[in-house]
């Protein structure tokens, strides 16, 4: 019976030591979570202690905060880019060494007196003929530079070549072909797809005159002298096509050349024609465009 005895015996320490032992482990956990729970509830904002949760919940603390530190990360360059100005498009449009054919028509039936006739000593007046005339432009812009100059002054420089058939529907001549060449100033505002301009020309033609008839005031020589002077707005499309609007002044003067039975009569006024009115044009850009260098 000893022997019975003593193994039975064995058998029920072992099953309590085995108790103990998981007793023991299982308090030593539940004091570790006991610590650990509050840490994290404290973390949380005291929130409840579903330990499922707080491991959820401290990953995603963690992550949001790296995305904070990203964020103020990329902050500044954020700020730096809205501080920064957009690329100006108009430098494809403006640019040295551009070509364009030009095709411009107006209609100018408001006389004037010559503007420069103060400055010659001539009467500030018109004449009491009266003339319109319909002036067809067909140009090659170059443009000379590219953009440049200070705040409303920006803009460039292109020069004109200008073949010219002016119809004359009021006046006793009926026609004028010129060729002119001048200067135009384009006012050219950063990211604006208008843009103002002034322009220059002058040139030589050939007018049929009805002065040597006896037409007065009419044109005294066939070989006459034109100033043409413009400003306007000119409306980019893109950097092929613009069409453009604005006044046009035209002046044609033989420069006291006219002629009395095949030789200089100096003693024959000068009866010029000083125009003006509305024009509009469009503009073609010619060849490939603008080269850029490969980066």
């Amino acid at each position: 019976m000893t022997p019975l005895v003593d193994g039975k015996a064995y058998y029920a320490a072992t099953l309590v030591n085995k108790e103990i032992r998981k007793i023991i482990l299982s308090l030593a956990l539940l004091f570790g979570f006991s610590i650990l729970v509050p840490v994290a509830s404290a973390q949380q904002g005291y929130r409840p202690a579903n330990l499922n949760f707080d491991s959820t919940y401290f990953d995603s603390t963690h992550e949001d905060s790296n995305k904070l530190e990203e964020d103020s990360r990329n902050q500044p360059s954020e700020k730096s880019l809205a501080r920064s100005h957009p690329a100006d498009f108009n430098r494809d449009i403006y640019y040295k060494n551009k070509l364009e054919f030009s095709l411009d028509g107006g209609w100018l039936p408001i006389n004037i007196p010559f503007p420069l006739d103060v400055f010659v000593g001539d009467s500030y007046n018109t004449y009491p003929l009266k003339y319109t005339l319909v002036p067809i432009f067909a140009s090659l812009r170059w443009h000379v530079n590219g953009l440049g100059g200070p705040w409303i002054l920006r803009g460039n420089f292109d020069v004109t070549f200008t073949g010219s058939l002016t119809v004359i529907p009021r006046g006793p001549e009926s026609r004028y072909f010129s060729y002119i060449m001048g200067v135009r100033r384009n006012f050219v505002p950063r990211n604006r797809r208008m843009a103002p301009y002034f322009d220059v020309r002058l040139g030589v033609g050939n007018i049929d005159a009805k002065g040597p008839q006896g037409v007065l005031y009419a044109q005294g020589q066939d070989i006459t002298f034109t100033v043409n002077m413009g400003s306007g707005v000119r409306y980019n499309f893109n950097s092929r096509y613009a069409i453009s609007a604005g006044l046009n002044f035209m002046h044609i003067s033989n420069l006291d050349l006219s002629e009395s039975n095949g030789k200089p009569n100096w003693g024959v006024r000068n009866y010029g024609i000083n125009v003006y009115g509305p024009m509009v044009g469009i503009d073609i850009q010619l060849g490939k465009g603008q080269r850029r260098l490969a980066h």
